[in-house]
């Protein structure tokens, strides 16, 4: 970044603005050299000069005219969105997901490794595996390694502080991928990776002020503020899975009692949904399983969307505890759009209306009446989206 008491450089003026026509060019589809010139406030001259290295470097196309206006026609530029590749990763969920991803988000190959209870430097190596092959499958020159992980992350230094199902401390991940792999990488908490893909390839694109809530395994808000991804200033911002709801509650994770995550994780979800298929063994719920024990994340969604009633309650119970923390969040924040992601998003459309109720009990009315709740439509890929979008971030500038 320039520092604003200094002059910019010759050299980092030059980048500035090559990395704005790129952008230019992207968000446009398709502009002509006048254009960019007219739109940027750019010199033509300067916008030829960039657009020449651009084309140089197999980022941009010619791909026709415009229609005339009297004289020559300009000859309209296009992003080639397959010229890079990226690799997305997410380490968030009962298996390490990963893809290869084009410029426009589209996915080209997509992997998933089981996890199986590993974790320390046997989870690191399964994330090599899972790397290696992604990198081995990418048919274009990859732009870098974008990973979303759960637990507390140091994103400017490429640590992950503490992710406790992984069992990882102080891990330098950052470091260790780019020396084995020798392109550049950028790592963020899971939530905060899923705010960020949904501002870039969601319905809420270009939404300046977006809260993204995933709700799986673990819950954590994706804050993007002006169009930029919200940190805090210890990286934290957003951890409201460990926010304690209930007084002596049972003990999470991380040491605490009561935390949020601890009534309304899938893991959560899943012993409930146990618990009642056991106590009505004529529901729907009782006969897709063959056991209790055998329910599964996917069993219970299977079964909720089938019509099966026993499960309203529970989905009704997670909606208010959800809507006790994003109560808080209307309160503290007051941005307008709240999109629900992870696997208990899947629950649709009935999850939202206990959210709302209870957003509109706990905090001011006027505010929560003027809040947009969502469901988010970028389903798994959400993490993986939103870790390739770090680099279109940072490498290239198109966020």
């Amino acid at each position: 970044m320039i520092a604003t008491t200094q002059k910019a450089t010759r050299k980092q003026t030059k980048a500035h603005n090559k990395r704005l026509v790129l952008k230019t060019i992207y968000d446009q589809g398709q502009i002509s050299r006048a254009d960019i010139a007219r739109q940027t406030g750019l010199t033509r001259t300067t916008v030829s000069s960039l657009v020449a290295e651009l084309l140089d470097e197999g980022l941009v196309e010619e791909i026709g005219y415009e229609p005339s206006k009297g004289g020559k026609p300009g000859t309209l530029l296009g992003v080639l969105d397959d010229s890079r590749h990226l690799i997305g990763i997410d380490l968030a969920n009962s298996e390490f997901r990963g893809a290869v991803v084009n410029l426009r988000g589209e996915v080209k190959h997509r992997l998933s490794l089981a996890i199986d209870d590993r974790n320390g430097e046997a989870a690191l190596a399964l994330a090599h595996e899972l790397i290696d092959a992604l990198v081995a499958t990418a048919e274009s020159p990859l732009l870098g390694i974008g990973i979303g992980t759960p637990g507390l992350m140091d994103a400017e230094r490429g640590v992950v502080r503490e992710a406790v199902n992984l069992n990882w401390q102080n891990l330098p991940l950052g470091d260790l991928l780019e020396q084995r792999y020798n392109l550049p990488v950028y790592i963020a908490n899971d939530s905060q990776v899923a705010a960020l893909a949904e501002y870039t390839f969601g319905e809420s694109q270009a939404v300046p002020n977006l809260i993204v809530v995933k709700v799986g395994r673990g819950i954590g808000a994706g804050i993007v503020i002006n169009g930029q991804l919200h940190y805090g200033d210890g990286f934290g911002a957003g951890e409201i899975g460990h926010v304690k709801v209930i007084d002596n509650g049972e003990r999470c994770r991380c040491g605490n009692y009561g935390c949020l995550e601890t009534v309304i994780s899938s893991r959560v979800i899943v012993k409930q949904a146990q618990a009642i298929a056991t106590s009505h063994p004529r529901s729907l719920l009782a006969k897709i399983a063959a056991h209790p024990e055998a329910i599964n994340t996917e069993v219970v969604l299977q079964s909720f969307a089938a019509g099966d009633e026993t499960l309203q309650p529970l989905v009704v119970e997670v909606g208010k505890y959800l809507g006790i923390a994003l109560a808080n969040l209307v309160g503290a924040l007051n941005i307008q759009q709240i999109v629900i992601a992870g696997t208990v998003a899947r629950f649709g459309q009935p999850l939202l209306e206990p959210i709302r109720q209870e957003m509109q009990q706990r905090s001011l009315v006027a505010l929560a009446q003027e809040t947009e709740l969502g469901i988010s439509q970028l389903g798994s890929d959400i993490v993986i989206l939103g870790a390739a979008a770090l680099l279109l971030t940072y490498e290239l500038g198109l966020v």
